[in-house]
């Protein structure tokens, strides 16, 4: 129903024909990109964001020349940071309720881990071909490689 939605109203082409008309380079796209998932990721699950924002982020990321495997990789990641970032967290209610520790004890245990996913999604933003490396040894290239010298 949504994506039937989206459809006939056109929705994700004119959010697509403005984001292209306001000259983002492919990596400003995927800050934002970043940014929104980060942000859905604190108080949704990861199902609901996957079928709200991919037809909406997919167009828009095929025309500014981004593979859709590292496209998709980045949203995996944002996802898992949602998951274990609270008030939603789930992966912290089901950590608890398994280890009997408190909330916040779990929360404190996985800071660490946490950053470390924060850094590995700066890295994997910039560098699209470390996501990509294996995909395109095993299947080839899916599109231009999306950061050129200069960007």
């Amino acid at each position: 129903l949504f994506a039937h939605v989206l459809t006939t109203e056109r929705i994700p082409q004119i959010i697509s024909e403005q984001i292209l008309n306001a000259g983002l380079s492919p990596l400003m796209f995927l800050i934002i990109v970043n940014i929104i998932l980060i942000i859905a990721g604190d108080f949704m699950e990861p199902t609901a964001i996957l079928l709200i924002l991919t037809p909406i982020f997919f167009p828009i990321a095929i025309k500014l020349g981004i593979d859709p495997i590292h496209l998709g990789i980045i949203m995996v990641v944002n996802m898992e940071i949602g998951m274990v970032t609270p008030p939603v967290g789930l992966n912290l209610f089901v950590t608890s309720g398994i280890t009997g520790m408190t909330i916040v004890e779990v929360l404190k245990g996985a800071l660490p881990w946490m950053t470390i996913l924060v850094v590995y999604l700066g890295i994997i933003t910039y560098f699209p071909k470390i996501s990509t490396i294996l995909p395109d040894y095993l299947m080839g290239p899916q599109s231009p490689v999306i950061l050129k010298k200069g960007n």
